[in-house]
């Protein structure tokens, strides 16, 4: 059956834009929008000044040179897509080694080409591709390749923490990062009507997808559409590079739809963002493998920890990758470091107080400050607004705990420069703490590298994780 003729016509629009943060005066975005060749796609570079912006446009350009190149509609589009995007993480690759200012840089990528009613897709890293049904439902084309969608595939992490997880915006695949790099690719049969909103994550951590759904189907036109978003997103921070490529492929049809959600197309579970929607019952998945940045195969949380641990202290490796490695491990050994860091303080408890019972055990101790840090993590502000007395200066604390948990809510609530000084407080107070204390020092250390690489202080973030491998080897059972 032959697609109708309308599906022939393309109507595309953008926005670019670097957003409001001073801390990014460039736009380290890049995107293609070839309504002559039918190929579109964003870029999100990582590096810093100049780097990041490097990176998004090599791998754009190498993707526009592929389809330009294009010999005729016979050649397999899905083969020459996923071609180009390893070229592209080649050329990245390569200019990292090979040049020290740009020795930090990466970028994610979407892609999309549409040939009347057929959609291949390909992507790598968190940048998204949903795509809007000629019924008016919102589907999510593209599985994020970040640290907590990952652990939320697995069943390690609710949608609702990884939502407010510190560490929510780091990628765990990118172009460039490594040698070789997995290409999600998926070629799909569409309708006449059919919409598609590629964009960067500037505009997924402001604008959440039951919005998004309601934009695409609002009737907007597409460049009324485009400046929507952007001003969504500047009314809520603009924290980030922002940019966003609308296609629209022959006429929208919304008559006749009345559910209202959003679907991802692989894990229908992980895109329903709408408060009002029941929460399904989370299947655990394996997660996707990451050829970028390798690691050991899944075991037990102890036992994954020590072995993450042992490779990394092994392998000089990037530091932002190494980073990374130690995040997948940082759940794992939270509760493991926190029950030894309160049994020692159990102890002495113990000697002042006459009442065994009274004294609390390990198991409550760990599980009362897991209770703290996650009613914190569930409203950052809230716990501020708790835990902070009018006139008090929480930095006077002696408490590392404490610091630390004030440290989290500052940067769970953006202000990353503040919460810097609480960990250096929190380090500073466990000098007198005892030996077990050590492995919290690891846990804020890493806290603080999180820190450093949000205010891109890239070389500081390197020196932390070096001083988190050896507070883990002083702290490894002899």
């Amino acid at each position: 059956m032959s697609a109708p003729e309308s599906a022939n016509r393309i109507a595309v629009a953008s926005i670019s834009d670097r957003g409001l943060n001073e801390k990014r005066p460039l736009n380290e975005d890049s995107f293609i929008a070839d309504h002559e060749r039918r190929i579109f796609a964003v870029a999100d570079g990582v590096g810093g000044a100049e780097a990041g912006e490097v990176a998004s446009q090599t791998a754009v350009d190498v993707l526009t040179e592929a389809f330009r190149h294009r010999v005729g509609d016979g050649d397999d589009v899905e083969d020459l897509m996923e071609l180009a995007i390893q070229r592209a993480n080649s050329s990245i690759h390569q200019m990292a080694r090979e040049h020290p200012r740009f020795s930090m840089m990466a970028t994610t990528i979407v892609a999309l080409h549409v040939d009347g009613l057929r959609a291949t897709i390909g992507h790598v890293g968190d940048s998204r591709l949903y795509r809007l049904t000629a019924a008016g439902e919102l589907m999510r084309e593209t599985e994020d390749h970040s640290i907590v969608e990952e652990e939320v595939r697995a069943g390690r992490m609710t949608p609702e923490q990884a939502a407010n997880h510190p560490s929510k915006n780091v990628i765990s695949r990118a172009l460039g990062a490594e040698e070789s790099v997995e290409v999600d690719m998926k070629t799909i049969d569409i309708e006449d009507g059919t919409s598609f909103l590629l964009c960067s994550d500037g505009i997924t951590r402001h604008i959440p997808d039951h919005e998004l759904r309601d934009l695409l189907r609002s009737g907007l036109g597409l460049d009324a559409l485009c400046a929507e978003m952007k001003e969504r997103c500047y009314q809520r921070g603009a924290e980030d590079n922002l940019t966003a490529v609308v296609v629209q492929v022959g006429t929208p049809k919304f008559a006749g739809f009345d559910a209202e959600r959003t679907v991802d197309a692989n894990i229908p579970a992980l895109a329903r963002t709408r408060p009002d929607v029941a929460a399904e019952p989370q299947t655990v998945l394996t997660p996707p493998s990451r050829i970028a940045f390798p690691g050991p195969p899944p075991a037990p949380p102890n036992e994954a920890a020590a072995v993450a641990a042992q490779t990394t202290a092994s392998k000089g490796g990037h530091p932002v990758l190494r980073f990374f490695v130690f995040l997948l491990i940082l759940a794992a050994i939270g509760g493991a470091f926190y029950g030894g860091i309160r049994y020692q303080k159990s102890l002495a408890g113990t000697t002042a107080n006459a009442n065994p019972a009274a004294t609390p055990t390990p198991d409550n101790s760990r599980a009362a400050f897991e209770s703290k840090r996650a009613a914190l993590d569930a409203d950052p502000q809230k716990w501020l607004t708790d835990n902070l007395p009018v006139g008090s200066k929480p930095t006077d604390s002696k408490d590392p705990e404490f610091l630390y948990l004030y440290g989290r809510a500052l940067m769970l609530t953006g202000n990353h420069r503040d919460a810097v000084p609480a960990y250096d407080m929190a380090i500073a107070n466990l000098r007198a703490e005892p030996k077990t204390s050590l492995p919290l020092g690891a846990e804020i250390k890493l806290a603080q590298a999180a820190a450093a690489l949000k205010l891109r202080d890239d070389q500081k973030a390197s020196l932390l994780l070096d001083e988190v491998v050896g507070i883990k080897r002083e702290a490894a059972p002899k």
